[in-house]
């Protein structure tokens, strides 16, 4: 499938997921546009890396995701959006009764709302353009849940309800919106924090990876960066045009349980 002539935004993009994603669209033939909330050299030669290996235009756009205005802006200084992938997202774990009341917001203002704003941006481009593909990055709690994680599930779990109501929105247009519902996914993030995890629980880094980290996944492997963004090509080819309003998981059987 090839994604020539189309433009993807991609936000929370310059590592880990959100950079694995832009580098498979672009490897598709895709226009990519980065965005994270820092406006480093590196973010912009991130961009200039993908170019150079795909061929594609890539660039940087900085935005602050819990900011809504800053999200809309994102779209507009794209200029085009075929392609919204609302990858965006941070996490804190505590208890409900003692959750840090500004943690909440911004978890659910980067996670949940940050994709009704770049949404609404988008969608009157797609309409114009006579085509478009919504794809939200939730995760495997946004079907299930797990304690001490009150804003992420909560957030998540929006992002699927929000997911099919702009599919319902869209149906009788070429427009589709579905959602991505990840597992654990081996991103540098994750990597780092294996060694501490293994003084942590005095484990090998094996069986650590599948008792301790993994211990909620049934196939016992992380799923990679890349195995994300090819779901993300999918869901943007003909082959996925009568696929909206749905959730595909990337969870090694997680939620199979």
């Amino acid at each position: 499938m090839s994604l020539k002539g189309k433009t993807a935004v991609i936000t929370g993009s310059n590592s880990g997921i959100g950079l694995g994603i832009a580098r498979e669209m672009a490897k598709a033939g895709a226009d990519v546009v980065l965005n994270s909330f820092t406006d480093r050299d590196e973010d912009h030669a991130l961009a200039a890396e993908i170019a150079d290996e795909t061929g594609v235009s890539a660039r940087y756009i900085k935005a602050d995701m819990s900011k809504g205005d800053e999200c809309r802006a994102l779209i507009e200084q794209a200029g085009r959006c075929d392609i919204l992938i609302n990858n965006a997202g941070i996490q804190n774990v505590d208890p409900i009764d003692k959750f840090p009341v500004e943690k909440w917001d911004a978890i659910i203002a980067i996670n949940m709302s940050s994709a009704f704003h770049t949404t609404a941006a988008a969608l009157p481009m797609m309409r114009a353009a006579g085509w478009g593909r919504v794809v939200n990055i939730a995760s495997a709690h946004g079907l299930t849940a797990s304690p001490y994680k009150s804003a992420y599930v909560a957030a998540k779990h929006g992002v699927v309800g929000m997911t099919k109501v702009v599919a319902l929105e869209t149906a009788e247009e070429p427009i589709t919106a579905n959602a991505i519902c990840p597992g654990y996914v081996l991103t540098p993030l994750v990597e780092a924090q294996i060694p501490d995890t293994m003084k942590e629980y005095d484990m090998d880094r094996e069986t650590v990876i599948r008792d301790v980290m993994l211990a909620r996944q049934p196939s016992k492997e992380f799923a990679t960066v890349e195995q994300m963004g090819g779901t993300c090509v999918f869901l943007c080819s003909d082959a996925a045009a009568q696929i909206t309003g749905t959730t595909i998981s990337v969870d090694g059987g997680w939620t199979a349980l």
